[in-house]
């Protein structure tokens, strides 16, 4: 995991990250510092550190001004708790039931080329909602539906949203914004292509087989961030470089996407917003996932999310 633009908190704070594994047949909530997961319910008990009963991510995301000072505090207490084996964890999606998933289709000036829209730059984000079904956590199969054979890689930047937000200003955008995530848009590829007369492309079905929306391993906090709008962003299947560019491409900045989203709908925290996805998508070179194929998703000091390809 790479740690370039992965800074430390005012303070020479430790820098921590959120995720969701399974334990015992339940969703539980880690915490990352210094390399290491704990789970986060044993780092409360064992430093009997006060906190809120209800430790699920999307409850902390849901009270981020309170739990944010309580897990800074957890961070520089984390010798207290036993350290968790990363490599045999069962993972969930970093925030496996978020409110919304509202995503930016064609966000990227070299994904705009690729896909035939030349240099024509969209007056307004283009926008799709994608549903939960859709989540994946890291290392986890993503199984291709039978009904489909064009099933393509989009790696995308999510922001969680951590406060409620109704037309905020561009400027103002950073205030609500709990951290960002790696994810990965999968799109069905072949059911774009059949056109219903007077309404166009089905922009709904097509990303919503389950799924077909790979999100974490984890949430890394905007304050340890240093510059969201300059990360890099690659994606390989089978070891090989798919895509590779920065989000600094993007057509509308993380801000002004931000601004837009919430002059049409409330977000509310624990919304995901999903930020387009750059040039070196399959679609454009004709090539698809097939059954055994791996697919890693890296985004520069948010990680790394893999997942395996098979077909029934």
């Amino acid at each position: 995991m790479t740690q370039e633009h992965f800074q430390e908190g005012t303070g020479g704070r430790l820098p921590w990250r959120l995720g969701t594994v399974a334990s015992d047949g339940r969703p539980v909530t880690v915490v990352e510092t210094a390399g290491t997961l704990y789970l986060l319910e044993e780092l409360i008990a064992r430093t009997g550190t006060p906190a809120p009963a209800q430790t699920a991510v999307r409850d902390v995301i849901e009270q981020w001004d309170t739990w944010r000072p309580i897990l800074t505090k957890l961070a520089g207490s984390s010798a207290a708790a036993r350290p968790l084996e990363r490599d045999r964890l069962d993972w969930l999606p970093a925030i496996p039931n978020p409110g919304k998933i509202v995503c930016v289709g064609v966000n990227y000036r070299d994904h705009l080329a690729e896909m035939g829209s030349g240099a024509v730059r969209p007056e307004r984000p283009f926008a799709f909602i994608k549903p939960r079904n859709t989540l994946l956590g890291h290392r986890q199969t993503l199984w291709l539906p039978p009904v489909t054979r064009k099933v393509d890689w989009e790696a995308e930047l999510a922001i969680i949203i951590g406060r409620k937000a109704f037309q905020v200003a561009a400027q103002d955008a950073w205030n609500v914004v709990a951290g960002y995530c790696p994810f990965n848009d999968i799109s069905a590829r072949d059911w774009i292509s059949d056109l219903v007369p007077g309404l166009g492309q089905d922009w709904i079905l097509h990303k919503s087989f389950d799924g077909f929306g790979p999100l974490g391993p984890l949430i890394t906090p905007a304050e340890f961030v240093r510059d969201p709008q300059d990360l890099a962003i690659r994606l390989s299947v089978n070891g090989e470089v798919r895509q590779d560019s920065s989000t600094a491409n993007m057509v509308f900045d993380i801000a002004s996407v931000i601004e837009y989203f919430s002059s049409v709908m409330t977000l509310m925290p624990g919304d995901i917003i999903a930020t387009g996805t750059p040039a070196g998508v399959g679609h454009g070179r004709g090539e698809y996932l097939k059954d055994g194929d791996r697919i890693s998703l890296s985004i520069e000091c948010l990680g790394e999310l893999d997942t395996l390809v098979r077909r029934r």
